[in-house]
């Protein structure tokens, strides 16, 4: 390994752009379940639209790895994708009615998606020193999520009306334009020479290892937390702003507490995973999206405000101890030769069929409890409660072959 440090200025243009490209995403994500409500969008509908990155995120998995990543340069894929899928953003924001809406952010999500992977290997091609300094590089992502927040203090008012939510999408947008242009400076990176035909059946390889008992265990415990990870952003602002009696041009900002939290908590899950071990930094992982939802069960009112908030911080445990702790397992525990393929598959779990379960899940959940335009958050909560507790009993089971990770 290269011991040699990356240049300043590149490590800061490749900063940026994981600023911009996760801001775009940020932008709209918390927003767009009570912006399609207030369009008066059927459930159905708003399930299929709230799937789209699901959708997108299957297509483009393969689509980058097995056609951008070997055709373009990656500055002039990203810039391309950026500016037709700003634009298409663009036009999102000004339908209403629900196939034209859905068209247009199926186009920018199946143009964007595939950006995050380009991304990710872009900075890994121009650093000399990826283990150390991709971390750093990737941090700039969660920033923009935190930041992409702030405009719409200003941007909404106490109750938004359908034109100001617009905005998700029009701050979305003018980022991905940004993004578009800012790309074209990034150092030039060519095309990826085609795997050998040994590295493309890694895929085939890596769903094989499903028959090995832990492996299978820990495909089934990433769907369920997937499930429940994705669900809290079907659920979470319509709980803040209907239940919790927040503001609309605040919600965002609150959820937000739980990036802040995740960067604190990634600081010290290297000394967490070689103290507890793979299971339980794990099992804490899932405990902590159990006392978040259980806390909007029994405290989710205006009365327990100041609780609600602080709560969030504990999005940065269910992210790092989980999550993250399963992107080391698989890089440190699985065959060489097939890891980045592993990562691929439980990446289809967490970003697509997790997703797509919880945007039709959990608003048929909501429905079900919801009377006269009232909904019963309390009941609701309880399903994703349910299936953290579950989740957690399940890896009661987990054996892996090592139980932590290299102390080095």
């Amino acid at each position: 390994m290269s011991l040699e440090k990356t240049d300043r200025k590149i490590i800061v243009s490749l900063f940026i752009m994981m600023v911009l490209e996760i801001a775009i995403w940020g932008a709209w994500q918390v927003k767009i379940f009570p912006y399609m409500a207030k369009l008066s969008f059927e459930g159905w509908q708003i399930s299929l639209a709230g799937s789209m990155f699901g959708i997108a995120s299957v297509v483009g998995i393969f689509f980058s790895n097995q056609f951008a990543d070997r055709n373009f340069a990656a500055e002039k894929f990203l810039a391309f994708s950026h500016l037709v899928g700003g634009a298409a953003l663009l036009c999102t924001a000004f339908c209403q009615s629900f196939w034209p809406f859905f068209i247009c952010f199926l186009i920018y999500g199946l143009l964007y998606v595939p950006t995050i992977s380009v991304t990710n290997s872009l900075a890994f091609a121009n650093l000399k020193n990826p283990s150390k300094e991709f971390g750093p590089v990737r941090m700039g992502g969660t920033i923009g999520w935190i930041l992409v927040s702030l405009p719409y203090f200003f941007l909404f008012s106490k109750e938004a009306t359908i034109d100001e939510m617009k905005w998700i999408f029009i701050v979305g947008a003018i980022i991905s334009f940004v993004l578009a242009g800012f790309s074209l400076t990034l150092p030039h990176t060519p095309p990826r020479k085609a795997e050998s035909e040994e590295n493309s059946l890694a895929w085939l390889k890596a769903f094989k290892m499903l028959s090995v008992p832990y492996v299978f265990l820990l495909f089934v415990v990433t769907l369920i937390d997937s499930v429940i990870h994705n669900g809290y952003f079907v659920l979470v602002d319509g709980f803040l702003s209907s239940a919790v009696k927040f503001d609309d041009n605040v919600t965002q900002a609150i959820t937000t507490l739980g990036q802040v939290a995740e960067i604190i908590t990634m600081i010290f899950l290297g000394r967490v995973l070689v103290k507890l071990g793979w299971k339980w930094t794990m099992i804490v992982g899932i405990l902590g999206h159990a006392a978040r939802f259980g806390t909007f069960v029994y405290f989710g009112t205006e009365e327990f405000k100041t609780l609600i908030i602080v709560v969030q911080l504990l999005h940065g445990i269910c992210y790092a101890f989980f999550f993250a702790t399963l992107y080391i397992f698989v890089d440190e525990v699985f065959p060489k030769d097939i890891r980045t393929s592993a990562q691929g598959m439980f990446n289809l779990l967490i970003l697509g069929v997790g997703l797509v379960i919880a945007s039709f899940w959990f608003v048929a959940v909501k429905e079900s409890y919801t009377i006269d335009g009232v909904t019963d958050y309390g009941k609701v909560f309880m399903v994703p409660t349910a299936l953290a507790i579950g989740a957690m009993i399940l890896l009661l089971f987990f054996k892996p072959p090592s139980q932590r990770p290299n102390a080095t």
